[in-house]
């Protein structure tokens, strides 16, 4: 289970930030990628110790949250049955039968959850352009959603740091086919924080999401983590096919933790305004995190300020072994301020974190950039790069 924030300070060393500091600074500041270059220089990270240990953590709910939140506290409404039968097109449900809008102005949150609910086992169509409260949305096992061409969930004004619009927790056998989702960042009168998430999934198992697009929101386009709820549950078998991220704050992807995870052909773009500001980021909160058969295929990035691909370890070693697997295939980075693939961070102090990192045929803008890597960790290889 995902500790709070100081709880998570207090299992990180001070060279460890010191380092995480130095490193976000330099790329931050568009000093470019160096390869297998040790890591130096570069001047120290305005961000204070507490922001950066927790700058990839999600805080697991509302009460985590940084206290300026004028949303309440994410919960479901319980499931309801409608009083009559919803209507249907060749087994769809559609979400109009639930009492949805979708008329771009309305809050549909109470509506949509209840179709949710009301749908399980079925398809459920959204249809229309909704709008939404910053408590967001569950899914549940077995949920089938699917958007028609044009229909979105948009969140309304709101005042957070934390959200998540669509989450999967705990659940398994979900389906998602193109939800377009927006965080609405540009609606957020919150002026700190990391954590509002496009679609949050904690503890998922055997879960496909076909063609999503998560613009604006105030972290990450999709965020992959262990159940917040059962300890030592993390997230299995989770496919993403076609992903598109921009003007995301924090990432366009992060996994923090996951087995058998599935990246085909996503586009993560225009990324930036708080660190590290990766298209995808892969990071472990701590030593209860696992990568497992990590796949990401044919990914591209473009314009992200704090990097393509960064991989970062620093918090992974610890009483656990861990073996790693991370394959990249067909990377393309189209220009990133922070670099194209960044590699770093990783202290085995006595701990085996062992397993391989792999990049086949990338065509990068700037050099790969290895630093501050224990050589008895994974070892990284690259092959057959284009470069320039």
């Amino acid at each position: 289970m995902l500790k709070n924030k100081s709880a998570q300070k207090s299992q990180v060393s001070d060279d460890q930030l010191a380092v995480r500091r130095k490193f976000l600074t330099s790329l931050l500041a568009g000093s470019g990628a160096l390869v297998l270059a040790a890591c130096g220089g570069g001047s120290s990270d305005p961000a204070s110790p507490e922001a950066v240990a927790n700058r990839s953590r999600h805080p697991g709910g509302a009460s985590s949250s940084s206290g300026t939140s004028s949303t309440p506290a994410a919960s479901a409404p319980a499931a309801t049955t409608p009083a009559s039968a919803p209507a249907s097109t060749d087994g769809v449900l559609l979400d109009t039968s639930f009492g949805v809008t979708g008329d771009g102005t309305t809050n549909d949150r109470v509506a949509l959850q209840r179709a949710i609910d009301g749908s399980v086992g079925q398809i459920l169509l959204i249809t229309g352009k909704s709008r939404i409260d910053a408590a967001g949305l569950d899914l549940r096992t077995n949920s089938h959603v699917r958007f028609a061409s044009g229909a979105s969930i948009k969140l309304l004004s709101h005042n957070t740091d934390t959200y998540e619009i669509m989450r999967l927790a705990d659940v398994d056998n979900v389906t998602l086919e193109s939800p377009y989702l927006d965080g609405s960042k540009e609606l957020n009168s919150a002026t700190s924080g990391e954590w509002g998430m496009g679609i949050s999934i904690n503890g998922a198992t055997n879960c496909t999401i076909t063609s999503p697009t998560t613009i604006n929101c105030w972290g990450d386009g999709i965020y992959i983590n262990n159940s917040d709820q059962n300890s030592g549950v993390y997230s299995k078998n989770i496919t993403v096919n076609s992903h598109h991220a921009s003007g995301c704050r924090r990432q366009g992807v992060s996994i923090i933790s996951g087995s058998g995870i599935t990246f085909n052909t996503p586009l993560w773009e225009n990324i930036g305004g708080t660190q590290p500001g990766a298209g995808l980021d892969i990071e472990p909160n701590d030593n209860t995190a696992v990568f497992e058969n990590i796949s990401i295929v044919s990914p591209t990035t473009n314009n992200c300020a704090g990097g393509g691909i960064l991989i970062y370890f620093g918090f992974l070693p610890g009483p656990v072994s861990k073996t790693v697997g991370i394959s990249i295939t067909g990377h393309t980075d189209t220009g990133s301020p922070g670099g194209s693939f960044n590699v770093q961070g990783l202290h085995l102090n006595g701990y085996v974190v062992n397993g391989s990192i792999t990049s086949t045929d990338p065509v990068w803008k700037t050099a790969m950039s290895l630093e501050d890597w224990d050589k008895g960790g994974p070892t990284v290889t690259v092959t057959n790069a284009k470069i320039g």
